[in-house]
């Protein structure tokens, strides 16, 4: 890992069109070799895109592979890179200034598009936050990642396990809290809601925070620009009236949202995660090793 890292460091050293195209042509490759994960993305894409065919699938998880596999190796630059680097290569949009947004409690809630570290960084530019976060296995890589994603201001990571406690106790304290919301992790404390018309287990976190803070909810969406030109960040306006009394139709409006941003730029979605893992009672797993061979025939 010390080795991988230092080539990332290397790397990191190279104009973006170079790091993005060689992040593409491995990313490429990977999609060939990488069968499992294929098969993961290949099934999201077919449940979420049934009017679009084999074809199409095809060629957006391969993009996925190629912009995700980029997104990895550029993480190098959001670590390393100087800071005026990353304002020039960062191009944010705010609908109102940052100050004005984390002057009362607040929730950027950032969905998992490739880029999300992008945003996140965008965030830190300007302000302290605290989020969530999974230690890694590999101690080195876990000491970076940490390192990374607080160079530039005061970060608190919380552990899954440790609940919501330390959250709104840091929420008190004025820091926004950065959120990703939209993986699977379970039943616990989610609920079934549509995602693309397939019920999948949501954490209904979003609405509740939002309710025991009274904090506005912004959604922070982080895309790649064209051309190897960086990328964009966009805060979008809080959303009035949230969270609704009704925790599945706020997470339902949480969703949906996801669901439009998704459209817009559909293989930037992390589509490599089993993002429909967990099922309602009796029914079977959707990525069986029946239908990866299905599909590896397909394709």
């Amino acid at each position: 890992m010390r080795a991988a890292l230092f080539l990332v460091w290397l790397l990191h050293w190279l104009p973006l069109p170079i790091l993005g195209r060689l992040g593409e042509g491995m990313g490429s490759l990977l999609f060939r070799f990488l069968k499992r994960r294929r098969h993961i993305c290949l099934t999201n894409l077919r449940l979420c895109f049934p009017a679009l065919s084999n074809e199409e699938h095809h060629q957006i998880a391969r993009r996925h592979f190629q912009v995700y596999v980029r997104s990895v190796i550029e993480r190098g630059v959001l670590w390393w890179a100087s800071e005026a680097r990353l304002r020039r290569l960062i191009h944010i949009e705010y609908t109102i200034p940052m100050n004005q947004m984390v002057s009362t409690p607040c929730i950027f809630m950032c969905p998992h598009f490739v880029s999300l570290d992008v945003a996140g960084v965008a965030v830190m530019l300007e302000s302290s936050l605290c989020s969530i976060y999974t230690t890694q296995r590999n101690k080195v890589f876990d000491k970076a990642l940490r390192q990374g994603r607080s160079r530039f201001r005061p970060v608190q990571l919380f552990s899954r396990a440790d609940g919501v406690k330390p959250i709104l106790r840091a929420m008190k304290d004025k820091l926004p809290f950065f959120m990703l919301p939209d993986m699977d992790f379970g039943s616990k404390d989610a609920e079934f809601i549509p995602f693309f018309g397939i019920p999948a287990a949501t954490l209904t976190a979003l609405p509740r925070i939002a309710a025991a803070t009274n904090a506005k909810v912004i959604p922070v969406i982080a895309s790649i620009r064209p051309n190897y030109q960086g990328w964009n960040v966009k805060f979008d306006a809080p959303w009035e009236n949230y969270p609704e009394a009704d925790l599945v139709q706020a997470t339902r409006h949480m969703n949906a949202y996801i669901e439009i941003e998704i459209g817009k730029m559909p293989a930037e979605y992390f589509w490599t995660h089993r993002r429909f893992k967990t099922r309602p009672a009796g029914e079977a797993s959707v990525y069986s090793e029946r239908s990866r061979l299905i599909q590896d025939t397909q394709y």
